[in-house]
């Protein structure tokens, strides 16, 4: 504890205000649901994810699973690099009256509290995944939205042949799509599906691994002039990708002729009721991603 209090000590001889509780509500962070509406349907822990004093996205978290069911954020053109990979811990799920920015983790050992309340670096070393992100670095602008995406609250085990593959192209899909095409804000949810049964977890039960992922975009004001291969993904569309090549493909079938490497990590593009379908299924409850199916202008 001593280590995570000096952090705080840091926080504060450095200026930063010790705000109110990001962990437990999302009432902070509204603006990045459409119509300041979150999905409905799912249950968690909501995080307004503030870095240097701002919020730059919202996540319900898992704290059982130790990783996120959804993140959701407003999409922005993104500019220069990708920022280096300074991963980052959440420390009000270790102590509610802690400070509310992630905070970077330590070189050393890490707080215990910390350990048993969320994933840490040491869940994915040696692994066979990778750090896979819901909200993607790739669909902000600013450096410090970028930056604040390397939070292991935003990530879930994920394969390489995923992340580095079918997933990877639907990220920049979406990105052309939506720099093309969306005239106003665009609002993105991204989340996992959970295995039906037989959970699958990193390290002897410390982090869940999800079967599937998902992401729909809701954007209400957009160019009216798609060509007609677009005519169907505006205001909302969505996505399903693979994340275990055995999984059966009922959801999402399965491209024989991928390379290797990608093989049975498809994505497939869809409605987004169709997607909301498989939401129900999956979680035995009916769930809503943005409000109304994003109807109506913002």
């Amino acid at each position: 504890m001593s280590r995570l209090c000096s952090a705080f000590v840091l926080v504060l001889a450095s200026g930063w205000c010790l705000c109110g509780a990001d962990v437990g509500n999302f009432a902070p962070c509204l603006q990045f649901f459409h119509r300041s509406w979150p999905p409905k349907g799912l249950t968690g822990t909501p995080i307004c994810q503030r870095y240097n004093n701002q919020y730059r996205f919202a996540t319900l978290y898992s704290r059982a699973r130790r990783s996120p069911w959804l993140s959701a954020y407003v999409y922005g053109t993104p500019a220069g690099k990708r920022p280096s990979a300074s991963w980052k811990f959440e420390p009000q799920l270790a102590y509610p009256g802690a400070d509310g920015n992630m905070i970077p983790f330590p070189p050393g050992p890490v707080d215990q509290n910390v350990v048993d309340s969320q994933a840490v670096q040491l869940d994915y070393i040696n692994s066979t995944f990778s750090r896979g992100h819901l909200n993607p670095s790739l669909h902000h602008q600013s450096r410090e939205d970028r930056s604040a995406t390397f939070t292991l609250t935003n990530t879930v085990p994920q394969k390489a042949g995923s992340n580095e593959g079918p997933w990877e192209v639907l990220e920049q899909t979406v990105n052309k799509t939506l720099t093309a095409y969306c005239l106003g804000e665009a609002y993105l949810v991204t989340g996992i599906l959970p295995y039906l049964s037989g959970e699958r977890w990193l390290k002897n039960h410390r982090v869940a691994v999800p079967e599937y992922m998902w992401s729909a975009y809701c954007c209400p004001n957009y160019n009216a002039s798609l060509p007609e291969e677009l005519r169907d993904t505006f205001p909302t569309y969505a996505a399903v990708g693979r994340n275990d090549p055995n999984s059966t493909e009922e959801i999402v079938p399965v491209c024989k002729t991928a390379k290797k490497q990608f093989r049975g990590y498809d994505v497939r593009r869809m409605p987004l009721d169709s997607l909301e379908t498989y939401l129900k299924e999956r979680f035995g409850s009916v769930v809503s991603v943005f409000y109304e199916q994003c109807s109506g202008s913002d």
